[in-house]
Formats: structure tokens, C-alpha cells, sequence
């Protein structure tokens, strides 16, 4: 029987796969695999029982809990993971994706060659049913703050609009507008900067 304990812990956002193992009496009956996070970001996992205690802080790092309550470590590899544990795997969150589109000056208008790139974003969001999307609308520092307010909000629900009329659930969509605040590229004020009239646009 698996132990009612350990304890596996993320000490940051980890993302681990923990598998009750039915084996011989020498193999552990549980094994914890820190996974790799996206973008690279670091994390670690404790894996504790009443008689022991390991961190897991590599990607592929191994904590193997014995029936004694011992907890050994050990490596894996992406190759191995695939191989032993395909199912757990195909259930696993889909990491959120990110993308950017622009707009004209002083409009909720995509440019042209955002517009370009529309279908493809409308397409990966919607591969993902019952996901959420977060759009957020930013302006370069050409006219008021609180004009840039206003347009980035005009921005972020324009392409909300777009998402509702491809049939996404209006509960799924948020439109938020940060104005001015947030730049991609900093400039000084009343300074035209194309990449920052955009819309940034989260999937999850």
C-alpha cells in the first residue's frame, strides 16, 4: 500500500508528477519528478514522510519514498518521462500561452499586420475549451494619462468583441486596460512608439 504520508510540497510554482508505485517489496512505493517549469523558471519540491525529508531543485530531479519511510533521490529524463508515464502526462495543464498584437495610432484598429496574425491567436485559444483569456490593452505616451486609459480599455474590449463573435463565452474573456503604465519599449512622454499601442493577450 502506498504510505498515507509523504508529503510532496511545492516551495515555489513546481510543477511535479507523483506516482503510487505497485512493485516487488525492495522498490519504492512512491516517486515524485520535479518537472521542468516554462520559460525556465527555477522550482523545488519537498518530499517529506514522518522518517525523512529531500528537496527536489532540478529538473528531473527523483525522490523515490521507500515503504520505510526512507526517501532516496535519484535523476530521469524527459525521454525516460515520456516513455514510463505517457498518461499522466496527457492530463498535465497546458502551459499559458502569450501573444501580442498592435494597433493603429490613437484607434482600436489592428494594423494590418496584426490582423494577419488574428486567425492564428483565435486558433490556439480555442484549441484549449473552457480555458480562460486575459486581454490587456496598452498605449505609447502620445496624449493624456487618462486618455490612454480610456483607449486601452477601448483596445482590449475591441478584441474581446472579435473572441465573442468567434462563439467564446463572454464569462471566459477578460478585458483590461493599463494605459500608458506599461511600455515595451520606454520612451520619453508624447513620444509615438508602435510597439506599444498593443494588446497583450494571455491564454490559460
Amino acid at each position: 500500500m502506498p504510505l498515507q504520508r509523504p508529503l510532496a510540497r511545492s516551495i515555489t510554482a513546481a510543477v511535479a508528477l507523483s506516482i503510487a508505485l505497485w512493485l516487488t517489496a525492495c522498490a519504492p512505493v512512491s516517486r515524485v519528478i520535479l518537472l521542468p517549469q516554462a520559460g525556465g523558471e527555477p522550482s523545488a519540491v519537498v518530499v517529506r514522510t514522518p522518517q525523512a525529508e529531500s528537496v527536489i531543485d532540478s529538473p528531473y530531479g527523483v525522490a523515490n519514498v521507500a515503504r520505510s519511510g526512507r526517501v532516496g533521490t535519484d535523476t530521469t529524463t524527459a525521454d525516460e518521462v515520456r516513455s514510463r508515464y505517457p498518461r499522466l502526462l496527457a492530463i498535465e495543464p497546458l502551459a499559458p500561452e502569450r501573444f501580442m498584437l498592435e494597433f493603429e495610432p490613437g484607434t482600436s484598429d489592428l494594423t494590418q499586420e496584426a490582423q494577419s496574425r488574428l486567425e492564428a491567436v483565435i486558433e490556439r485559444a480555442g484549441a484549449r475549451p473552457g480555458g480562460e483569456i486575459v486581454v490587456t490593452g496598452h498605449t505609447d505616451r502620445q496624449g493624456t494619462v487618462e486618455a490612454n486609459d480610456q483607449l486601452s480599455l477601448q483596445r482590449a474590449l475591441a478584441l474581446r468583441a472579435l473572441f465573442i463573435e468567434r462563439g467564446f463565452p463572454p464569462e471566459r474573456i477578460e478585458a483590461v486596460g493599463r494605459g500608458e503604465r506599461e511600455p515595451l519599449v520606454p520612451t520619453e512622454d508624447e513620444v509615438p512608439e508602435p510597439r506599444n499601442r498593443r494588446a497583450e493577450i494571455l491564454v490559460r
